[in-house]
């Protein structure tokens, strides 16, 4: 079947939809930042940070590696890539710049490798082709606007034989176990976000992007379609969490 040009670009409707999400996203980080951090960690008990340590195993960065952290937040990721291999050279892009003042000023305190936090979207980088040995992301690809585009966007600015491990919350297989953690995740956390977040509006927000985001099957698919090879995916508790992984040929 061949398209035109035409056909194949979004429509106004489409761009107008896109930039509005995009617009609201931004804005319901920049309210949350002061308090992001501590929310997550009573939210998921801790567990968060075991997740991520999870998730940079997988990368397995060698010393002196160049890393991207996509969507950095207030940079959790990024400090633990450095926390674990203190050579690395690591770059946090994200679009929220209150989130990044936190990420910013972290690493101020921290002063604990090469960390350097970029003002940026995840769509259309500045990042030349190739430039990076390695990408992480964290808690965000659901998020995004178009996770195709985003993935093959990843995809551009790896070197051949990097991988990129995307952390986020999963659809459970089980239905039982997926009962229990829908009602945790849907009734307690909007909840537990207004008294602790600061803002019940975007918790209710962030698990209802679960909604519509690809199962991780159907996840690891969009991996492969991107152009990324040996994807895959590590299931965690019960598969409401899920690190998916893929390499650049």
């Amino acid at each position: 079947m061949n398209f035109t040009t035409k056909e194949l670009a979004p429509s106004d409707a489409e761009r107008s939809g896109a930039e509005s999400k995009g617009a609201f996203v931004r804005e319901m980080f920049a309210r949350i930042a002061p308090r992001y951090d501590l929310a997550n960690r009573m939210m998921t008990g801790g567990l968060d940070e075991r997740w991520r340590r999870r998730a940079i195993k997988l990368l397995a960065p060698h010393s002196h590696a160049r890393i991207l952290d996509l969507c950095c937040g207030t940079g959790d990721l990024v400090f633990g890539l450095l926390r674990s291999e203190p050579t690395l050279d690591v770059t946090g892009i994200d679009f929220c710049r209150p989130m990044l003042d936190r990420a910013q000023a972290r690493a101020k305190r921290i002063s604990r490798g090469n960390a350097r936090f970029i003002e940026g979207d995840v769509m259309a980088m500045s990042f030349p082709d190739q430039a990076f040995d390695g990408a992480t992301m964290g808690f965000s690809l659901r998020n995004v606007v178009d996770v195709d585009a985003t993935l093959r966007e990843i995809f551009r600015v790896l070197r051949p034989g990097a991988s990129f491990v995307n952390l986020d919350v999963s659809k459970a297989p089980n239905k039982r176990f997926k009962q229990f953690f829908d009602l945790y995740f849907y009734g307690v956390v909007p909840v537990l976000g207004g008294i602790i977040g600061g803002s019940r509006e975007a918790y209710r927000y962030l698990p209802n992007s679960l909604i519509h985001h690809p199962n991780a099957p159907e996840l690891r698919d969009r991996f492969t379609r991107a152009g990324f090879a040996d994807a895959g995916y590590l299931p965690l508790v019960g598969g409401t969490i899920a690190i998916h992984y893929g390499r650049r040929p």
